[in-house]
């Protein structure tokens, strides 16, 4: 890789990920339509003289196709990562994740770019009767829109590898944690935390069952692969990795590690049921073998993560003002 697009780039992901390549000397343009994505989360890259940031939205394919000009490598991470009200506004998946994934790989096309990186999800998977989940799991019937966009995602980058001779790493993530976390659990329990710290509303029962791997260990098993191009070793050129962590909690677990890093003991306040909302997988541990076996492993444990996720927060509370404003 020596100069990288990367779409999301002031997202959580995407903005670690920015400052990950630029530390490793490579040259960056970054890309987001600042629909979630914070510029505060960018203020050391735009420092450096090998980043660009372009603000622009993946539905514009003219001026997508003119951004990526003159990159090789292309991590596409951008997308609506709204499962819980995705039944809300069902258009949102179908363009911000199928469409702009379409139009991302049609830029590629048109720029002579042939590797990408796509972040997809374990949601994939849905309701899977295989625990842990392989990466050669069948796939069930789909639970929700998210996770039926990425699925068309996924599909689009193997049918481009094949047809257009592109080299394609598929990442299915459980849920991330770390550093500029805006979304999820941790989030919002320490958001609710902050407001009543007497007691919690939790979605469900408690008894959701769930991995998380640390945004750092994230970005290591991602490049790992990558710089290895594994990809150009397997038929149709399309590799596709779980990313995890060999364990997982209970959303209780969860709240356990919370609070006890806060010095907190809530009323817990259950709002009944197995999941907290449609499309909510209650069990999602990933088989991550095949990660694993080119020697990658996470450093964090879950309860780390939480943890380092908290502190960030912490120091950060200017991320929940920002948030209301969207």
């Amino acid at each position: 890789m020596q100069n990288v697009f990367v779409t999301g780039a002031a997202g959580f992901i995407g903005s670690n990920l920015v400052d990950r390549l630029l530390a490793d000397g490579v040259a960056v343009i970054g890309w987001d339509n600042f629909s979630t994505g914070q510029e505060r989360f960018l203020e050391g890259a735009l420092e450096n003289p090998n980043f660009r940031l372009v603000r622009g939205d993946n539905l514009d394919l003219p001026a997508l196709t003119a951004a990526m000009r003159g990159c090789n490598f292309v991590f596409h991470l951008a997308a609506n990562a709204d499962v819980r009200f995705g039944t809300e506004h069902p258009r949102k998946d179908l363009e911000q994740n199928t469409v702009a994934t379409f139009n991302v790989l049609e830029a590629m096309r048109a720029n002579g770019i042939k590797r990408i990186a796509f972040a997809s999800t374990g949601s994939v998977y849905g309701e899977s009767m295989v625990i842990p989940t392989p990466e050669h799991a069948p796939f069930p019937v789909q639970t929700s829109l998210y996770g039926a966009s990425k699925v068309a995602g996924e599909g689009l980058l193997a049918a481009y590898a094949e047809g257009f001779g592109f080299e394609s790493y598929i990442f299915r993530f459980v849920s991330i944690l770390g550093e500029r976390y805006t979304h999820g659990h941790v989030f919002d329990f320490y958001q609710q935390l902050l407001e009543h710290p007497d007691w919690l509303r939790v979605l469900g029962d408690g008894s959701q069952r769930k991995s998380y791997l640390y945004v750092q260990d994230c970005l290591d098993a991602m490049l790992h692969v990558i710089r290895g191009r594994t990809a150009e070793r397997v038929p149709h050129r399309t590799q596709v990795y779980n990313l995890g962590t060999p364990e997982y909690v209970q959303v209780n677990d969860s709240i356990r590690h919370l609070c006890g890093a806060l010095g907190l003991k809530p009323e817990l306040r259950y709002t009944g049921g197995d999941r907290g909302w449609i499309g909510d997988n209650p069990f999602i541990f990933l088989d991550t073998k095949k990660i694993t076996a080119t020697g990658w492993k996470p450093k964090l444990t879950i309860e780390q993560g939480i943890v380092k996720t908290l502190r960030w927060l912490e120091a950060n509370r200017w991320v929940y003002e920002t948030r209301k404003s969207l």
